[in-house]
């Protein structure tokens, strides 16, 4: 018995398997839909970053046995596409707020009594981090270089981003995935090779994504048209 949404299914079948025709026509059609959907559930533009970044979750970067394993597999068409794009946003979204609501302070802080002196391994550490989180951003390739400062300094869409660099707007959000990844890859490496365990490196990329202290973007990727703050942050992307 086909599915009640079998033009979803194949659709989605489609892009999974990396027909660029569907996704083009994907794109067309479904962008409109996350980014209301993004709007609807916060208005500061956070929820319109996710919206961006589950392209290439839908597209399938990461491999297995030399499969790229892509998010619409998990589609079956029980509702229509745009409903279950919708829930999975959503379900991002609070994933999102939950991750943020382990970092807040607890509510009696205040009144526990005399502030704690300064931690001063973390400190140790978050300086570690920066000068890893550096040494990576040089690291990479100009284009890649380019297409983060377009996007998180310049806060270019991802499709103005593309028509600056002859990409579609798929494959500028798949080339941003995968950078971060490298980025953290990277930051990973060095922080082990400065001795830094587990959960230590796991705290270094938490207190990043929630403060990011020194780290200027702008200056690291050599952008001074940028004078006011960018409202997309890559370290919340990193974790």
């Amino acid at each position: 018995m086909a599915p009640a949404h079998a033009d979803d299914v194949a659709l989605a079948a489609a892009c999974a398997a990396g027909d660029e025709a569907a996704w083009e026509r994907f794109v067309r059609e479904y962008r409109p839909v996350l980014y209301r959907a993004a709007d609807a559930l916060d208005t500061t533009g956070r929820a319109r970053e996710l919206a961006d970044a589950l392209y290439a979750d839908l597209y399938g970067l990461a491999e297995r046995a030399g499969e790229r394993r892509s998010l619409f597999r998990y589609y079956q068409g029980r509702s229509s596409l745009a409903t279950w794009l919708r829930a999975v946003l959503a379900q991002r979204y609070v994933d999102l707020l939950r991750a943020a609501r382990r970092l807040d302070p607890l509510p009696d802080e205040e009144s526990a009594g005399p502030a704690a002196p300064p931690d001063l391994d973390r400190t140790h550490n978050a300086t570690r981090f920066e000068r890893a989180f550096a040494e990576s951003l040089s690291g990479l390739a100009a284009r890649d270089r380019l297409r983060l400062g377009l996007y998180y300094t310049q806060d270019l869409t991802l499709a103005q981003a593309g028509r600056l660099l002859r990409e579609s707007e798929a494959t500028v959000s798949r080339q941003l995935t995968r950078t971060r990844r490298a980025i953290r890859d990277a930051v990973e490496r060095r922080l082990r090779g400065e001795g830094l365990g587990d959960a230590e490196i796991a705290e270094c990329f938490e207190s990043a994504s929630a403060d990011p202290g020194d780290i200027d973007l702008n200056r690291l990727l050599g952008d001074a048209r940028k004078e006011t703050t960018p409202r997309r942050s890559i370290l919340r992307r990193l974790p």
